[in-house]
């Protein structure tokens, strides 16, 4: 089940995107020699596709309602802070252990659940929106016990309880097997039994199948078919690599990132075929299955994964993407056990705030397409330094050298902000911190999130974008008809 959360609102707790002017102040011209420079095509006549203003999503470890003490998690002042800056996004309790979890909406909390709120918490956290700070030390002391418990039981594939649907993957880990008819009929009965409840409005996304192989895709159309009528949004899981054996040069490579596109045309010619023009989302994502690859899915070399998928879901046309995991176990969070953003945090964050909703096309002329992959989007017109009409390029450049874009003509001589993300520390690549535009970011405290500051670059200089680095540059007063 998901809920929509608005910007303003408190975080939920959950069951279930000519000449030269004359120089502005602060401004910096960066030459570009010949060899370095790319130049950049941009189609802007007419929107390709329009994303969700929730594109930009993300989970909540489902494991956190197996034990009504991690649960208190949400209620930090901290964790509440950071998961607003992403706002508006849907937040779905997500991960294996959402395929075993039953929700009972009659049932009483036990004893030792009262026990426990009664006695350590002594206030309901929905209501108060913060926990006591001596709570939530403790807790995080307790945490990393916790996770290596989950993680031992996933790596087992010894799960606990089952439940009255699965993803495809479902047979391997309970030893069940429901087929795509079976499944599609269930959320049949589902529907109906929603609309004489009080969940009457409530919405139903799915079937949450995997990569779309053989059999999956068989299973995703039988569903289809049986039950496509009354979801709202197909959705389904993608992950790129096995986190136990994933390499930084897989992190790094563009053909692995470039697997996604197969995996993404199957699904939708899956849906055309059953359920033409239904939406499509992608309810679960990150770079790795298995909670992750370690000191890799945390790091800043997960950015690339991270924002060639976004970029590439958008011009595909998938509505909605679910980051797995917003704050769990593992090792692809977006905020780490002591609840501290991580590098993909900040670069939701700068995407959250820069990128809009329509989605326009930009390509790169010439050989260096593959390691040199840019996207394009009208600018966000709720950030308060931009207008209608403005357009946000995203590029990573995965070369050993820095390449310097070059905007199509009738751009040439326009203002543009740049926000160029690179690792922090000496870590490089595996950094688990970034700066932007050359200043480390960090909380200001637990209730601030520091200000996104741009750099501006003299009109008609070339946009630098070093090697392994990646980066958004607003391009100011493009008066973009698409885009007002």
């Amino acid at each position: 089940m998901l809920l929509r959360w608005k910007p303003g609102l408190p975080l939920p707790l959950l069951l279930f995107l000519g000449p030269l002017c004359p120089r502005s102040p602060g401004a910096l011209a960066e030459p570009a020699p010949a060899d370095d420079v790319v130049e950049l095509l941009f189609s802007t006549e007419r929107p390709v596709h329009l994303v969700s203003p929730a594109f930009l999503s993300f989970t909540i470890d489902a494991n956190l309602a197996t034990d009504p003490r991690f649960l208190t998690f949400l209620g930090s002042s901290k964790l509440r802070t950071l998961a607003r800056g992403l706002s508006p996004a849907y937040l779905r309790f997500g991960g294996t252990k959402a395929d075993f979890l039953i929700f009972d909406p009659k049932k009483e909390p036990t004893f030792e659940e009262r026990s426990y709120w009664q006695s350590q918490v002594n206030q309901d956290i929905c209501e108060s929106g913060s926990v006591p700070s001596d709570v939530e030390k403790r807790l995080k002391l307790e945490w990393p016990f916790q996770e290596q418990l989950l993680l031992r039981e996933q790596y087992q594939k010894k799960f606990k309880n089952s439940t009255y649907s699965k993803p495809n993957s479902f047979w391997k880990k309970a030893g069940i097997f429901i087929n795509g008819l079976q499944l599609g009929e269930d959320f049949m009965e589902l529907h109906k039994l929603l609309r004489k409840s009080a969940f009457k409005n409530a919405k139903l996304y799915g079937p949450d199948v995997g990569q779309p192989r053989e059999k999956t895709v068989k299973m995703l159309k039988s569903f289809l078919k049986a039950g496509g009528e009354v979801i709202d949004s197909v959705t389904w899981h993608h992950y790129y690599l096995n986190g136990r054996i994933a390499t930084k040069e897989d992190f790094l490579n563009p053909d692995v990132l470039d697997t996604f596109i197969s995996s993404v045309q199957k699904i939708f010619q899956a849906v055309e075929e059953t359920r033409p023009h239904k939406k499509v989302w992608l309810g679960e994502t990150s770079s790795a299955y298995g909670g992750g690859a370690p000191l890799l899915s945390n790091t800043f070399a997960a950015g690339f994964m991270w924002l060639d998928k976004l970029g590439l879901s958008a011009r595909m046309g998938i509505e909605v993407v679910m980051r797995q995991v917003f704050f769990g176990a593992g090792n692809y969070h977006l905020v780490d056990e002591n609840f501290e953003p991580l590098p993909d945090y900040w670069l939701s964050l700068l995407f959250k705030k820069l990128v809009g909703t329509n989605v326009l096309m930009a390509s790169v002329k010439g050989p260096d397409r593959n390691k040199l992959r840019v996207y394009l989007h009208c600018t966000n017109i709720n950030h308060p330094r931009y207008k209608e009409g403005d357009l946000t390029l995203y590029a990573l450049n995965l070369h050993n050298v820095t390449k310097r874009l070059r905007l199509p003509h009738h751009l040439f001589d326009k203002q543009v902000d740049k926000y160029l993300i690179k690792p922090s520390g000496p870590n490089g690549l595996l950094s688990k911190s970034v700066q932007l535009n050359g200043q480390t970011l960090k909380m200001v405290d637990d209730q601030t999130l520091p200000a996104l500051t741009e750099k501006p670059l003299r009109p008609g200089s070339s946009l630098g974008l070093p090697a392994l680095s990646y980066g958004f540059f607003v391009i100011r007063n493009a008066k973009v008809a698409a885009c007002i």
